[in-house]
């Protein structure tokens, strides 16, 4: 049986395999836009300039730029579970995520995916070392 460990924020997700006590990185699924500052997301990047040289402030919700760019994460990492899912790859999922990750996330699966996730983790762990990643999640991993 082979268990997938996904630690994730809205901006990286780092994939693990954990079969027969032992735990790899298999992959690291990354979302650039949503580490780049909310003015550069929208259009116009640095605002328009002003006859008088200045730059005009840019209108717009910047949490609604950040959190569309997180559910566009969250789509992709959903659909790598699910491929994983129907590829066989593996038999289970324990996900840790920045807890509003983990709401987009919850959200994006399917049912078939959403009935292999073991356990949930509402913590970021993505930058973790795997040192780090088998010690903080040692006991979910033995109870899979």
């Amino acid at each position: 049986m082979t268990t997938y460990i996904v630690v994730s924020d809205a901006a990286r997700a780092r994939v693990f395999a954990h079969a027969a006590g032992n735990t790899r990185e298999v992959d690291n699924l990354v979302h650039p836009e949503s580490r780049e500052h909310t003015g550069d997301l929208r259009t116009g990047g640095e605002g328009a300039a002003t006859n008088d040289g200045g730059q005009q402030r840019q209108t717009g919700n910047d949490d609604a730029t950040s959190e569309k760019h997180a559910m566009f994460f969250a789509k992709e990492v959903a659909d790598y579970l699910k491929n994983a899912r129907s590829q066989g790859k593996a038999d289970s999922f324990v996900i840790a995520a920045d807890p509003k990750f983990l709401g987009l996330l919850r959200e994006k699966m399917d049912s078939n995916t959403r009935d292999m996730v073991v356990k949930e983790i509402d913590k970021d762990y993505s930058k973790a070392s795997l040192e780090e990643v088998i010690d903080k999640l040692a006991s979910q991993i033995s109870n899979v």
